[in-house]
């Protein structure tokens, strides 16, 4: 048997000066003679010959791993923080289709950890993220295409994705860019229902009342109230207002405060007995019930427990009682069963109103749902229920406005939030048996109402200083202030509340300064016995160092009708129901009155030093008093101002 030997064309190598011959198949042969270079690594790659020295080859190869670390480590860094940002923009689609159908979006937010908030690699994650937020918002603003990579997942439009970076600037530290969200959000016509429910659902608190104290904004932005929590069993909503006011502090309150909780306390008491017995009672003063006890009982039960919440809401101390034992909640549902008593829902808007005067319960009210209550109350063709509500939105407002509303001060222009600088302030003071609103409202007239003209505000107005005045002086900031007073003490809502000019006339001043008014010009308007309580408090401005802007950014007064020599009105025994016991305020307007005399003559020096613009009128028909009396309250005598002009 003959053995043939072949050299190995591919694998021969020198080893120590000598030939090694392999043994290699005819296949293997054959691929040598087609492809040279397989027969030896050297020959494919000549360096791997040439590493030179054992040193170099060894330092060679440490460059190579290290070289090969960087890239790898590199890579997995830029790899984790595509995975975070991707995580941190991507939204559940599922989700979003599902809720386009129909309810919210709610959105999970990542929290981060504050041991990531410094070093190199936080600030590394800081501006990759910067830099990609800065592409996002180009490609949406400028561009108007969708969103790529991060958002590649998502089924979302160009505005959906809008939506979103509004959210995110509504957040910002910068007010500036805060106010220009509200409006770009106000400004969007195309959104469809649910992504003014993802606004509502996201934003925060300062937007929120933003948005409801701007003209254009759309009630779909406000989330409805939350479902309101069950009456317990065998309870009413007049023995829940009872529990409410029995929790409140009882002692070392202002008389008036004893006067109405006591009052309510009572009647309540008497209100369930006549239900829960079935027989004929009496309340505390004097008001029959029925036996099957109807409606109208009922409602003034409720009527003078709220006038005693009124009061109480005005200590800061008690606003916080009555929102820890669920006054919020239980004032809403009130106001949605007595949507046709607008006496009922403006005492409950004052009281939530004067709670708002306190920063921190300003959470709580927008949590129990009264913002979209607020906002659609704002839009109301009634001037009072709109002007409550206006007041209180301006309480929560802390972002545009610094001043606070207190109770009976109330802002008809501008009631929403206006880029217009306010130049002025003209301030509306009532008189005896006036209000805020009715005073200053056009002469009744039967027919016009009926013929519903009164929308056609050119015509007919219930409160001119805010539809023709802030119509033509749109730059002036128009306030209307409203106190109590009544003829006799038979008819005072409050009998042991006695209050003299001079103390209405610091409390009133007292409000007023805490609205801003002496910030910028004033012009003080005033009707009968709120001319006396205008000259009051200028005389008392003037005394305290304090008050001095009030008197400094006073420019004039006008005058409808003031008793400044005083009015016969004390002295007329026509109708014993209103004048058998005069009030203390129709006492102090007596004809010849000391105090009334020694005011107007401090009154009239003041003026001639300060060299003050007034206008005076005085009235030449008959006012009419109750039903049946008709008489001249102040005469044209006492009406004449006498040396100003």
């Amino acid at each position: 048997m003959v053995t043939r030997r072949l050299l190995n064309p591919w694998t021969s190598r020198r080893q120590k000066g000598r030939s090694h011959l392999l043994r290699l198949s005819p296949v293997k042969a054959a691929v040598a003679q087609v492809f040279p270079w397989t027969r030896s690594p050297s020959l494919a790659f000549p360096w791997m010959m040439q590493w030179g020295t054992p040193d170099s080859r060894h330092r060679t190869g440490n460059i190579i791993k290290l070289t090969g670390s960087l890239i790898l480590g590199g890579s997995l860094f830029l790899t984790y923080e595509a995975l975070a940002l991707k995580k941190s923009l991507t939204l559940d689609t599922q989700v979003v289709e599902r809720e386009k159908m129909k309810s919210y979006i709610y959105v999970n937010t990542v929290p981060i950890d504050k041991r990531e908030n410094h070093g190199i690699l936080y600030q590394a994650r800081k501006e990759l993220h910067k830099a990609v937020r800065k592409v996002l918002a180009t490609s949406a603003k400028i561009l108007q295409g969708p969103f790529a990579d991060t958002f590649s997942t998502v089924d979302l439009e160009d505005h959906e994705c809008a939506v979103w970076l509004l959210l995110q600037k509504s957040r910002s530290d910068d007010r500036a860019a805060r106010m220009q969200a509200v409006q770009e959000m106000l400004a969007a016509r195309h959104w469809h229902d649910y992504q003014y429910r993802m606004i509502a659902q996201a934003c925060d608190l300062r937007t929120l009342i933003g948005l409801a104290r701007s003209k254009e904004s759309d009630l779909r932005f406000f989330l409805r109230p939350p479902r309101l929590p069950s009456l317990k069993e065998d309870s009413t909503i007049e023995e829940e207002l009872r529990h409410l006011l029995a929790s409140l502090p009882q002692t070392e309150l202002d008389e008036c405060i004893q006067y109405f909780t006591s009052l309510a306390l009572s009647e309540s008491s008497q209100s369930l007995a006549a239900q829960k017995g079935g027989l004929w009672c009496f309340g505390g003063n004097g008001l029959p019930y029925a036996e099957s006890f109807g409606e109208v009982p009922s409602a003034a039960v409720e009527m003078f427990c709220l006038d005693a919440l009124v009061k109480h809401s005005e200590i800061s101390t008690h606003c916080d009682k009555i929102e820890a034992n669920g006054g919020l909640q239980l004032l809403q549902r009130l106001y949605q069963l007595h949507k046709d008593c607008p006496k009922v829902q403006r005492n409950i808007m004052r009281i939530i109103g004067n709670m708002a005067l306190n920063e921190h319960l300003h959470s709580p009210i927008v949590q129990s749902g009264w913002v979209s209550i607020l906002a659609e109350a704002m839009k109301s063709q009634d001037i009072m229920e709109a002007s409550h509500a206006a007041r209180t939105l301006a309480n929560l407002d802390r972002e545009t406005v610094q001043e606070k509303y207190q109770d009976g001060v109330y802002v008809l222009h501008p009631q929403y939030r206006t880029s217009q600088p306010i130049k002025a302030d003209v301030l509306f003071v009532h008189g005896l048996m006036g209000a805020a609103f009715k005073t200053w409202r056009q002469q009744d007239n039967d027919q016009v109402l009926n013929e519903k003209v009164s929308e056609d505000e050119t015509r007919y107005t219930t409160c001119w200083p805010k539809t023709w005045l802030a119509r033509d002086c749109p730059s002036l900031r128009i306030i209307s202030v409203e106190y109590d007073t009544s003829l006799s003490d038979w008819r005072a809502r409050c009998p042991m509340e006695r209050k003299s000019i001079a103390f209405r006339s610091n409390e009133l001043l007292r409000k007023l300064r805490a609205a801003g008014v002496g910030d910028r010009p004033v012009i003080w308007v005033s009707h009968s016995m709120g001319g006396l309580l205008v000259k009051k408090m200028l005389l008392e401005a003037s005394r305290k160092p304090e008050l001095s802007t009030v008197i400094n950014n006073t420019r004039g007064m006008i005058f409808y009708s003031v008793p400044h020599h005083g009015s016969h009105l004390a002295e007329y025994s026509v109708n014993v129901r209103y004048l058998l016991f005069p009030s203390l305020e129709v006492k102090e307007l007596s004809k010849d009155s000391p105090a009334l005399k020694t005011l107007q003559d401090d009154f009239l020096e003041f003026a001639k030093d300060k060299n003050f613009q007034v206008l005076n009128f005085v009235e030449t028909l008959p006012t009419s008093i109750g039903s049946m009396i008709k008489l001249h309250v102040v005469p044209v005598e006492s009406a004449v101002l006498s040396q100003v002009t």
